[in-house]
């Protein structure tokens, strides 16, 4: 009896499925739509254009397929919400089992049909436009990038690289474990090819009345702020932290706020971030690399990057645990040591001295 009525549940679907009912009400009213499912309906309907053909399958005579279009709607619903399996599938009156194999299948063809155009490998010339970006609205030269690594379910870690205007460039997914930032981004893919000089980067810098930086190297930093245990170090902290150093220190945590604030942008919009991902480790690295690549999909070509700025904090996205000492390279030190003069010379903003 018990499998009878649900059978009738699931027969019911195009009557009373909430894909046929209420996703077809809120075509009506555009900000509805945009909040129940994150994208609004002309980016719904490209998306479907783009992925479609990937995840639609064939009528036969035993069966009516779950069309594109609402296949779809239960992976974005499942992004937005982060909702259990079992809800999804009571919601859209489809199989828990169908909803655990839709998911995956179309996160995967999200991530396969948009990365070559929305997170493209970069090129020198995307490096140097990159660059320039970060000179322009955040007074930061040579700066390649913003990286920073997050932990989520299952200790999965998201390493991301975001350019100036909050999109992801390059994201490395699934690292398990407890490791330092450091130790994460050199096991990576991307970590592996930064030290292989595998990147195309540039070799100098690019940015125009700078001479302190034509001559120096474009490079990818995970920098730290300036501090010392020792009072009489040159890099103090607290009210022994000198003007040069406190200056130092706004500029490059004006830089690095970056990749903090997408990751709250990103956290904000999929609210599956906010809740224990009850899915296996493969299928939250998938939903994870599809979140991302949506995230840029819906800025992509977004102008200046004000509006975002004050994005909220990440709170469920757990920063990488530093490791050990995490002492300085000779080479690091004498970056942020370059870098700290600049910003006190030539390269001084007129607010600097009011914040920092």
């Amino acid at each position: 009896m018990f499998h009878a009525e649900i059978l009738i549940i699931l027969q019911t679907r195009r009557q009373h499925g909430e894909y046929h009912r209420l996703v077809q009400e809120l075509r009506l009213d555009g900000e509805r739509f945009q909040r129940y499912f994150r994208l609004d309906r002309a980016q719904f309907d490209e998306l479907l254009t783009r992925v479609g053909p990937r995840i639609t399958r064939l009528e036969t005579n035993w069966r009516s397929p779950i069309s594109a279009a609402e296949r779809l709607a239960i992976c974005l619903r499942y992004l937005a919400t982060g909702d259990s399996y079992r809800s999804i599938a009571y919601s859209y009156r489809v199989g828990i089992t169908t909803v655990g194999y839709i998911i995956p299948e179309v996160a995967t063809a999200i991530w396969e049909c948009l990365v070559s155009e929305f997170m493209p490998v970069p090129k020198k010339e995307d490096w140097m436009t990159i660059a320039e970006e970060f000179r322009q609205h955040w007074n930061f030269p040579n700066c390649l990038g913003s990286i920073d690594g997050k932990h989520g379910t299952y200790s999965i870690v998201l390493l991301a690289v975001v350019d100036a205007r909050y999109r992801f460039r390059v994201v490395d997914v699934g690292a398990y474990g407890r490791r330092s930032d450091g130790g994460t981004l050199a096991s990576s893919k991307f970590g592996k090819a930064l030290q292989n000089g595998r990147l195309d980067l540039l070799k100098t810098g690019c940015c125009q009345k700078q001479s302190t930086w034509d001559a120096n190297p474009m490079s990818l930093w995970q920098m730290r702020h300036s501090h010392c245990r020792d009072t009489s170090c040159a890099h103090s902290r607290g009210s022994n932290l000198s003007r040069r150093n406190r200056v130092f220190n706004y500029r490059l945590s004006r830089a690095r706020m970056i990749v903090e604030n997408t990751f709250g942008i990103l956290s904000a919009q999929w609210r599956m971030y906010r809740r224990v991902i009850g899915t296996s480790p493969g299928n939250v690295e998938k939903c994870v690399k599809a979140t991302c690549v949506l995230h840029n999909f819906m800025r992509w070509d977004r102008g200046s990057p004000a509006a975002e700025r004050q994005a909220p904090d990440p709170v469920d996205l757990q920063p990488i645990r530093r490791v050990g000492t995490n002492n300085a390279t000779r080479e690091a030190i004498h970056v942020r040591e370059t870098l700290a003069s600049y910003f006190s010379a030539e390269g001084a903003v007129p607010w600097q001295d009011n914040v920092a």
